[in-house]
């Protein structure tokens, strides 16, 4: 019997679709101080859903995304806060690991957006000194660059924490990163960084599904979360969710029909990315309980 990590789906476009408020290029940070309960409670589904590692929503809560929205004064209360409805949900629906969220700075999807390296790993140092001693580990999510990954990477380690990394993916052609690098390149450019799993995350189903051998080919604990999205490339800096839309293609059962090949084919950690919710989580859920794998939490 193997065991599988199973973790949360996307938080954003779930939070947009229940949330009273008109989408904005912050995403789903406004709704923790606005609607904080909605986030506490689709947490809570996730986890009843069978997620033993949730992230915490503060995906959309860098420094530079407030600032460019006139609301970098928000960062502290808005890290503490994402922290403070993630814990509360586990008190709620029960165990699991609390995930802290290193995100792309700037906007995801964008590997050309970037500053220096230095510059990159300062502020990633913030969110890593807010949300430590909150987490149980790290996800370094969506990295469409290896050096985005690098500097993510380096600051959560210094935490002390687990950390997980988890690249997004060209959605065709051959299996690459959104910069152009290969998975080999982006993992060989984190050296000797702890790193407690590699994944891959927030794109097509089927190009994780063509780029996973090589990820485990490089060893170690190796995972994958999809989004349900037809394409991002309508996505622009600065721009809001409600220009991507969702496959009708990919329900519950055809996304776990997606996740059970990546675990026949040797991932370790499953979850889902945006238009992935707590339906899709419970269906994948009871499709690893049918192949006979244990689900498991975080050691």
């Amino acid at each position: 019997m193997t065991s599988i990590i199973l973790t949360d789906g996307g938080m954003g476009q779930e939070l947009v679709r229940r949330s009273k408020s008109e989408p904005t290029p912050l995403w789903s940070a406004r709704v923790l101080i606005d609607e904080p309960d909605l986030v506490r409670d689709l947490h809570a589904e996730f986890i009843r859903a069978g997620a033993r590692v949730i992230t915490i929503n503060t995906y959309s809560a860098t420094p530079e995304r407030l600032a460019r929205e006139g609301a970098e004064d928000l960062f502290k209360p808005l890290q503490k806060r994402g922290i403070e409805l993630a814990k509360q949900a586990r008190d709620d629906a029960g165990d699991t690991a609390i995930a802290g969220c290193l995100s792309p700075l700037f906007g995801s999807y964008a590997p050309a957006l970037t500053i220096s390296f230095e510059e990159t790993l300062g502020i990633y140092r913030r969110i890593v000194a807010e949300q430590a001693d909150g987490v149980d580990l790290f996800l370094c999510e969506t990295m469409a660059s290896a050096d985005e990954a690098r500097a993510a990477v380096t600051a959560a380690s210094e935490s002390g924490k687990p950390v997980w990394v988890s690249w997004t993916l060209a959605d065709h052609g051959t299996p690459r990163l959104r910069s152009g690098e290969s998975i080999a390149a982006a993992a060989g450019a984190l050296g000797d960084l702890p790193v407690a799993a590699r994944l891959l995350n927030c794109c097509r189903p089927e190009a994780i599904a063509a780029a996973l051998p090589e990820l485990i080919a490089l060893g170690g604990p190796a995972g994958a979360y999809a989004n349900g999205f037809t394409s991002v490339e309508a996505l622009q800096h600065g721009g809001t969710v409600d220009v991507l839309h969702a496959r009708h293609d990919l329900d519950a059962q055809a996304y776990a029909d997606q996740a059970i090949v990546w675990v026949k084919a040797g991932a370790a950690i499953v979850g889902g990315c945006c238009e992935v919710g707590p339906a899709h989580i419970a269906a994948l859920r009871d499709r690893l309980i049918e192949a006979g794998h244990q689900i498991s939490g975080v050691s």
